[in-house]
């Protein structure tokens, strides 16, 4: 199996794309750590592995807490003895308001997890992969984060600055062996779509499968994306069939970005 020996450690690991990326990682042979502060999804998510005959740790993990962190890096370590991969997966979707009725509030509570705590993962985790002279750290971004896309301001200004941050750090760490990329999602099926959908038909006040609808016809393939999907992109990137590819942002989006 394409990652056998390495060590995945996957933020908001509990349901959707990052549940989706672990279940991914582990099939293909990694040891997963499922780092989220859902005690519930946390659980879940564990029993499963552990019934499939995964290696898995679990750690109660808060990105936008230095010291939360600071424990799942050492967790990661005193159980599994190495780090290999960071998936930087744990974000909120925020409001669906045009910019002047977004609260300061609500948009502060977007960056603090979906900008400051990749930043303050990738800080944790980057001094153990330097010292290995390898690794791979994969953000979820969003194509938000490469149009304009109106009433979700908080959210698309996120995934930008995710997308900078993913660049940049690629060029500091190239040299030391260390491979960055971002994957950009288009609409993922699921319960999170499903109340981004709702929301937006409240706003602008239409029915909400008529949103649906029309988020479908947007892409080329005419439906939403399975979180499996992306999960599958996520292992092909953390893989050494992806060895010569850094800096990049990839885009799983079933045509909705051509």
């Amino acid at each position: 199996m394409p990652l056998t020996s390495q060590v995945a450690i996957v933020t908001g690991a509990g349901r959707g794309i990052g549940l989706a990326c672990i279940r991914s990682l582990a099939r293909d042979g990694a040891s997963v750590v499922v780092a989220t502060p859902e005690d519930d999804e946390r659980s879940a998510a564990v029993a499963e592995l552990e019934t499939n005959g995964h290696a898995v740790l679990a750690t109660s993990t808060d990105v936008t807490s230095e010291s939360d962190l600071a424990e799942m890096v050492a967790a990661t370590l005193d159980h599994f003895g190495r780090i290999d991969i960071l998936v930087n997966n744990a974000g909120i979707i925020g409001p669906t308001a045009p910019v002047q009725d977004v609260e300061r509030d609500d948009w502060e509570a977007v960056m603090d997890v979906n900008v400051t705590g990749v930043y303050l993962a990738c800080k944790a985790v980057l001094p153990h992969l330097l010292e290995r002279g390898s690794g791979r750290i994969i953000n979820i971004a969003s194509v938000a984060g490469k149009i304009g896309f109106p009433l979700r301001s908080p959210y698309a200004a996120s995934k930008w600055a995710v997308i900078g941050l993913t660049k940049t750090l690629a060029v500091e760490v190239g040299s030391a062996g260390i491979l960055v990329n971002a994957v950009c999602p288009g609409p993922i099926d699921g319960p999170r779509m499903d109340a981004i959908i709702q929301a937006k038909a409240d706003t602008i006040g239409q029915p909400a499968q008529q949103v649906r609808d029309q988020l479908e016809r947007d892409t080329l393939l005419g439906r939403l994306i399975p979180a499996e999907h992306i999960a599958d992109m996520v292992a092909f990137l953390a893989s050494d069939r992806a060895a010569s590819i850094t800096g990049q942002t990839l885009d799983v989006n079933a045509g909705h970005l051509v």
